[in-house]
């Protein structure tokens, strides 16, 4: 097999679990290494390290599979590493049969990204390395999982650093464009073949339920209460109802619930989860046709159709709309109105919600971008939490691997602070079970989700 050897001078990211060997880290190779084939990784004095696989074409040139001697990914080899997968999911969560099974260097097993849509998988080969051993992969996942068809979705742009070009198709089995999964309770339909990268992103699973204790108790500030009354039936007997600052009875079911606004709503997945949760009423928001349809058909599914309505807008120019129309009606309300100019119309736009909901994709996608991304995400929070209510609720993320958590809490924090807003971190947290981190490699810890009550100064 042939070798690498590292440099004497490189940083120890490889003893600290890093599974990712730069060119610049390498000092030279023996035995001619070939494209996509494994080698074994040594120090520069020889001690061997691990196995990995070779393409010199990236940046990357070694990824790291093993860290005992290996002759070659085999279909053994992968049926292992699947059923350690496999395992975890069933373990950490095992009432779904949707979740993601493979997660790359997570799962070492760099390059391969592998979704299960109930008894669909979708598999994204993103290296050489793991391209050129398809057919173990394929055959490994049907043996351990027994799939009903699986689909490949490598029609992604980081494939072109490794040599490869995008492509997707059928692998095995039968596939429907339209798969319906089950998570938290909720019915989704997800197009595995035109959605957003595998389809649907159960990265934000747990963080989609987090947002139920925000949905309710909301109703004092409407004046209504529940309070012990004759029950309607005539029997005499007290019974508790929700009752106005009138006195008068509540029949509508949702009158605890919160108005919602969620933006970036791709498939509709938190939408339909404060719906689940007790929301009143919810602003479902994406710039593309097609995710809002998918948004309304998922609703549907759900029987929230009431509950819900779609805008299809450019979520930064609609909060901003939003935000000066409030602006100028609070401008009028403390305006001198001997001196208010009346004929002029007022600016669309003004709504408040309860509840903000943002979970924008990367803004982040390279180092270089990071000041550009800390302007968007100041930018995106700052108006989002001026049309939160009093002592309601901004929840929001980011999926930015470049865009460090201290980062992301600190342009949030100086939004705040030109907001003249309060925030009061209630909770941070990262990506789901299904998708772990090995400490050490910094580029798994990229999602950041937050909720802050928002107040005024």
């Amino acid at each position: 097999m042939a070798a690498v050897y590292l440099d004497k001078k490189r940083k120890r990211r490889l003893e600290a679990g890093h599974p990712w060997i730069f060119q610049s880290e390498v000092e030279r190779t023996e035995g001619d290494p070939i494209a996509g084939q494994l080698l074994s990784v040594h120090t520069h004095n020889g001690q061997y390290m691990a196995t990995g696989y070779w393409n010199p074409t990236s940046q990357i040139v070694v990824r790291i599979v093993s860290y005992e001697p290996l002759e070659a990914m085999t279909h053994a080899f992968f049926v292992d590493k699947f059923k350690i997968c496999l395992e975890h999911r069933e373990r950490f969560v095992p009432d779904a049969r949707s979740y993601r099974l493979v997660y790359g260097e997570a799962d070492r097993l760099p390059g391969l990204i592998v979704d299960r849509f109930e008894d669909v998988l979708v598999v994204q080969l993103l290296t050489l390395g793991m391209d050129l051993v398809r057919e173990a992969i394929i055959s490994a996942l049907v043996e351990v999982v027994q799939p009903s068809g699986i689909y490949e979705r490598s029609d992604v742009s980081v494939r072109e650093l490794e040599g490869l070009k995008q492509q997707k198709g059928l692998l095995y089995g039968e596939c429907p464009r339209h798969v319906r999964i089950t998570e938290n309770g909720l019915s989704l339909e997800i197009d595995i073949m035109e959605g957003q990268k595998t389809g649907y992103f159960f990265d934000q699973r747990e963080n989609r339920a987090a947002i139920a204790p925000l949905m309710v108790g909301w109703g004092k500030r409407s004046g209504i209460e529940l309070k012990d009354v004759p029950d309607p039936d005539g029997s005499g007997a007290l019974v508790k109802m929700p009752v106005n600052a009138n006195g008068k009875a509540v029949t509508f079911p949702l009158w605890d619930g919160a108005t919602v606004l969620e933006c970036f709503s791709h498939t509709g997945s938190f939408t339909l989860n404060a719906c689940k949760y007790g929301a009143k009423k919810v602003t479902c928001l994406d710039i593309s046709e097609h995710a809002i349809e998918s948004a309304r058909s998922n609703v549907r599914l759900n029987g929230f159709e009431d509950r819900v309505e779609f805008v299809v807008a450019d979520a930064f120019e609609y909060l901003r709309t939003q935000t000066k129309g409030l602006d100028e009606r609070q401008e009028r309300s403390l305006a001198d109105r001997k001196k208010l100019d009346t004929s002029q119309p007022l600016q669309s736009g003004g709504r408040t919600w309860d509840v903000v909901i943002l979970d924008p994709p990367a803004f982040a996608k390279t180092r270089t971008a990071v000041e550009g991304a800390i302007r968007g995400y100041k930018d995106i929070n700052l108006h989002g939490m001026k049309l939160v209510n009093e002592g309601g609720y901004l929840v929001t993320a980011s999926c930015s691997y470049h865009m460090k958590p201290d980062l992301f809490l600190e342009a949030i924090h100086a939004a705040a602070v030109d907001a003249k807003k309060v925030l009061r971190l209630i909770e941070f947290r990262a990506a789901g079970k299904d998708h772990p981190r090995i400490l050490g490699v910094d580029e798994g810890h990229y999602l950041k989700f937050a909720i802050f009550e928002v107040r005024s100064r």
